[in-house]
């Protein structure tokens, strides 16, 4: 029997409100059976950007999805030396559940930057993208993928003004993650932030004890 198989990728650095939307909607829009999170283990666009260690990203989207039915951790990308390439994910979700029907869940902005990625043609022969756009009229094939055959369908997703830059920005000002509950931040991700004090900067030294006069 064939199932319907979402992968979608990201940092997760942390994951906010705007993430967990956008799953539900993928979930319920493109009636998946599952719904794969596959944090990047080493984003290679991304590289020097001061990325939060693996094991901690993927505790936080552990917390993100308890209790949600067909949501699933896939954290083959964590354990993957060198960069991490979605095409090479998805060759590998591919060869382990044959027939599977597979959709990448990303953004419009992404969709506009896919003909960057590595190998993006093998990308759109093994899946079909689903693409996050407000509304019909801001989801769009970008010029560059215009002549390129591939398979599209539009999320529906309401503008969210929500960024891990700002949710990180917060919390190194001096801000706690639970004050960002319930719009920014889920419950169950700020619990993580605060206890395990993610995203603070560092204390300054503790300076040296004066040497007595003599």
């Amino acid at each position: 029997m064939t199932r319907r198989i979402g992968v979608f990728g990201g940092t997760f650095d942390p994951v906010h409100t705007a993430h967990v939307a956008l799953a539900d909607t993928a979930m319920r829009h493109l009636r998946l059976d599952e719904l794969r999170w596959v944090p990047a283990g080493n984003p290679w666009q991304k590289a020097g950007a001061g990325i939060s260690p693996a094991a901690e990203r993927e505790a936080m989207v552990r917390a993100a999805i308890a209790g949600r039915t067909g949501h699933v951790l896939d954290a083959r990308e964590l354990a993957r030396t060198g960069p991490s390439y979605t095409a090479d994910t998805l060759r590998e979700i591919a060869a382990q559940q044959p027939g599977d029907e597979l959709f990448l869940v990303i953004g419009q902005d992404q969709y506009e930057r896919l003909h960057t990625w590595h190998d993006w043609r093998e990308i759109l022969r093994r899946c079909t993208l689903a693409v996050a756009a407000r509304d019909a009229a801001s989801f769009a094939v970008p010029e560059s993928l215009a002549g390129v055959p591939h398979r599209a369908e539009h999320l529906p997703m309401p503008s969210m003004p929500v960024s891990a830059t700002a949710v990180r920005a917060h919390i190194a000002s001096g801000g706690r993650a639970r004050d960002l509950v319930p719009d920014v931040v889920p419950a169950e991700v700020a619990s993580y932030i605060d206890r395990q004090h993610l995203y603070r900067p560092p204390s300054p030294p503790t300076p040296a004890p004066a040497e007595p006069r003599s």
